[in-house]
């Protein structure tokens, strides 16, 4: 039996081959620890806001950090169950002298959907917009238990 040198996985595969490179050890150094590993293109979550939500006895609310919107650029839905909102803005602005043009544009959109509780009063939903953070209010409306089901004797 011959022994094998055991060589620890790399984040890149094998693309450098030197044992005296520690290919893990210069990206946790330099890479990974700077919060890198968080940003949308390692993610795949593009532009999704942080939000909040506190449940209380009588609602739940929620809170969502969407800055730089206006209350127009925001659709808000509620369909099977579910809370969909959804921002867009862009703004493009144009300047032409006699040598030169110059032109600046903009785009910013998100979109995020919660799966709400079967215990919520979809036709009370309430939002508002101030600050740059996008509130709701969601009361809780009671939900009648199932009841066990009930054996029925035969006479």
């Amino acid at each position: 039996m011959s022994l094998v040198k055991f060589k620890k996985r790399r984040p890149f595969g094998n693309l450098v081959t030197s044992d005296f490179f520690d290919m893990e050890d210069f990206f946790d150094n330099r890479f990974w620890n700077q919060g890198l590993l968080n940003d949308s293109f390692w993610t795949g979550r593009k532009g999704e806001p942080a939000l909040n939500i506190k449940e209380n006895d009588a609602n739940f609310e929620i809170e969502l950090a969407a800055p730089g919107f206006a209350k127009k650029d925001f659709k808000i839905t509620i369909e099977d169950g579910y809370l969909n909102i959804s921002a867009e803005k862009s703004t493009s602005e144009e300047e032409k002298e006699d040598n030169y043009t110059r032109r600046e544009f903009s785009y910013n959109s998100f979109e995020r959907s919660l799966q709400l509780p079967e215990n919520i009063k979809d036709e009370e939903v309430k939002a508002k917009y101030n600050d740059g953070i996008l509130s709701f209010k969601l009361n809780k409306k009671e939900v009648i238990k199932k009841q066990k089901a009930k054996i029925v004797e035969i006479a």
